[in-house]
């Protein structure tokens, strides 16, 4: 009883990482795409496009978080790796917003340990 107890925990944290990584990329998206400037100076309008896809990634990771990933379907678990993938691949290639990049690992950290945590659950 406990062991399923604590499975159930961990499963819960771990799509509240994930939504807040979600969360953190449609609020990144949201602000590129209202303020392109905060990207630097680059073509406005291709930083406000690129903030709008930002929007729908986000919007759409918050989806497959609130719904397939808590029913414990493989692949909204498989698709959610993107979040890692997307973060660290703005910490490497020194990508806006800002010059500290320290928001950057923390999202790498969280929606690692988001996808870590359960994969007994999809992987039994």
């Amino acid at each position: 009883m406990g062991k399923f107890k604590e499975q159930t925990i961990l499963l819960r944290i771990s799509w509240m990482f994930l939504l807040i990584t979600g969360i953190g990329i449609l609020g990144f998206g949201i602000l590129v795409s209202a303020f392109p400037r905060i990207a630097g100076s680059y073509d406005l309008g291709i930083v406000r496009a690129l903030g709008i896809a930002t929007t729908g990634m986000g919007f759409f990771g918050i989806l497959i978080t609130l719904m397939p990933f808590r029913r414990k379907e493989r692949w909204a678990w498989l698709t959610l790796w993107y979040y890692p993938i997307f973060w660290t691949l703005h910490l490497v290639c020194g990508l806006p917003p800002g010059n500290d990049h320290i928001h950057q690992i923390v999202f790498i950290l969280i929606s690692l340990l988001g996808l870590m945590l359960p994969i007994r659950h999809f992987f039994p």
